[in-house]
């Protein structure tokens, strides 16, 4: 029997959360076990399930998470937070430009530009990676619970561009996400961050899980009370005065993993909305630098982050495979800018 494997490995993906459940409990009710109530009260649902969306946060009690032995108590709100189902089922063929890297008859690796969403989901129906990769393939396998994902072993988010592993064969898929699943897969990340760390490598062991504060933001729990195990080795390329161009290789594969744990030890990616990298984190209170600063701002509209290689196993040779993607052109352009600007301002 296949094993099953845990799609969290699907990494530096945002999910956003909608609010499906509410519940107002009665001043006279009587204390009882959080994940019994809502197995009581949500059709189709099981204990194990309701005890997995509590562990991972999707659970809030008067708006703070709590552990699936919680006992209700009277005047509680409770709200549960699910994904938004998949508007149907069939994913929509289009012809989309892949910039394919590799192909053989088992897989194929694609360099994914920033600003394409990998797979449909609620406000991209369309344009997407996976609706791209329909119109190339007849057919592509899925994994058990990765429905409307066909091909997809791992993902990395819309605004991150690089390499993805796609399977063409239920073979190949199988053994992939095996590969994923125990963490054998080499993937390196480069980023640009605000400002340099202290030192020149070193490793940030911190469980990522949903803020309380906002669930479509990650955040880090060093004391591992919240999230799940995630380790980020990260490595300094290149020292920029008030930014820092870094090498990163995931351990884990959490969803906004590196995002996360750069945040988490003082220097989140260039530009990063979603964790405070878009505002001036270091440097002057010069007109000239706030000027150079939004001007490399527009040229990468993004967070600075880019999945360079890729290294696995062939699932059907057994042969060692590694493949690389250069920075994309805007990444380049604003690295080299700072380049400049230190050189310039020495």
């Amino acid at each position: 029997m296949a094993e099953e494997f845990e799609l969290e490995n699907f990494d530096e993906e945002e999910v956003e959360l909608f609010e499906h459940y509410s519940f107002n409990i009665d001043k006279k009710q009587s204390l009882l076990r959080i994940d019994k109530f809502l197995t009581d009260r949500i059709a189709n649902s099981t204990r194990n399930k309701v005890q997995v969306a509590i562990d991972n946060g999707h659970v809030l009690v008067n708006g703070k998470t709590v552990k699936s032995n919680y006992k209700i108590k009277p005047l509680d709100e409770i709200k549960v937070y699910l994904e938004k189902p998949v508007m149907h089922s069939e994913v929509i063929p289009e012809e989309i430009p892949l910039d394919i890297i590799f192909e053989d008859e088992y897989l194929l690796i694609i360099n994914k530009p920033a600003g394409m969403v990998v797979h449909p989901a609620h406000g991209n129906w369309t344009g997407t990676l996976v609706n791209g990769l329909v119109h190339y393939f007849n057919q592509l396998p899925e994994l058990p619970g990765n429905s409307g994902r066909p091909g997809l072993v791992h993902r990395i988010d819309k605004d991150t561009s690089g390499l993805l592993v796609i399977a063409k064969s239920e073979v190949a898929m199988t053994d992939l996400a095996n590969q994923f699943f125990h963490h054998t897969i080499d993937r390196t990340y480069i980023a640009l961050v605000w400002g340099e760390p202290q030192e020149d490598e070193g490793t940030i062991n911190a469980h990522v899980g949903r803020s309380a504060k906002d669930r479509k933001v990650m955040a880090a729990f060093p004391d591992g009370s919240e999230g799940k195990h995630a380790i980020t080795h990260y490595a300094v390329i290149k020292r920029l005065r008030y930014v820092s161009l870094i090498q990163c290789n995931l351990e884990t594969g959490r969803t906004h993993q590196i995002r996360a744990h750069m945040k988490h030890i003082g220097h989140p990616l260039f530009n990063d909305a979603m964790y405070g990298g878009d505002k001036i984190r270091k440097g002057t209170q010069f007109s000239k630098y706030k000027s150079f600063i939004d001007n490399c701002f527009k040229i990468i509209p993004r967070q600075a982050l880019h999945a360079k290689s890729l290294g696995f196993v062939h699932p059907i040779t057994k042969e060692r495979m590694y493949f690389e993607a250069p920075l994309p052109e805007d990444f380049r352009t604003v690295l080299e800018k700072w380049e400049q600007y230190v050189i310039y301002e020495n």
